[in-house]
């Protein structure tokens, strides 16, 4: 079970709305997303929630990227949301199968792949980024210092991080009206 809203930033506040995700595929369609709901090209965040497995915040400032911070990329990545956001910040694969073919070297092995030496302790071992997704937070953990929620207490947040970041930045009632 997903939660998900949005937080717009304007002259009177924080105004919040809950969102629908079930049109958006790609971080693409969840930037237009909040870009719609933007006031004068003011920030918008988008809160995503999935139970108690992992939460995700989406900062937009009008045409500049998104920025993206995750609290447990590999939770994050075994749900469909989740996956949108980790594949952002990890460099996901794009799941062409020609890829895959243009990968594969004569000897069978994939480019990049390491040979394997007995007297190499660390032969074999994937390097950091390689298939396995990290646990724990990635992304841009300073995306929320400027509005009141320090790197360092983002990070000390779990479960119901959500109530917690809106009640940092001044939003909690108005989160609290669409949760």
């Amino acid at each position: 079970m997903y939660f998900a809203a949005l937080l717009a930033r304007t002259h009177d506040g924080w105004e919040a709305s809950d969102t629908e995700l079930d049109d958006v595929e790609t971080l693409s369609d969840l930037t237009d997303l909040a870009r719609d709901a933007s006031v004068d090209e003011d920030t918008v965040l988008v809160f995503i929630e999935q139970e108690d497995a992992w939460f995700g915040v989406i900062r937009i400032e009008g045409e500049e990227d998104p920025r993206i911070y995750v609290s447990d990329a590999a939770a994050a990545a075994r749900s469909s949301y989740g996956e949108i956001l980790t594949n952002e910040l990890l460099g996901g694969d794009d799941d062409d199968p020609a890829d895959d073919l243009d990968a594969l070297d004569l000897d069978g092995t994939e480019d990049g792949e390491p040979d394997t030496d007995d007297d190499d302790p660390v032969a074999g071992v994937p390097a950091q980024g390689g298939e396995a997704t990290p646990t724990g937070p990635v992304g841009d953990r300073g995306i929320l210092a400027d509005l009141g929620l320090s790197e360092k207490e983002l990070l000390a947040l779990e479960t119901d991080a959500l109530p917690e970041i809106a009640e940092a930045l001044g939003a909690g009632e108005v989160l609290e009206t669409v949760r």
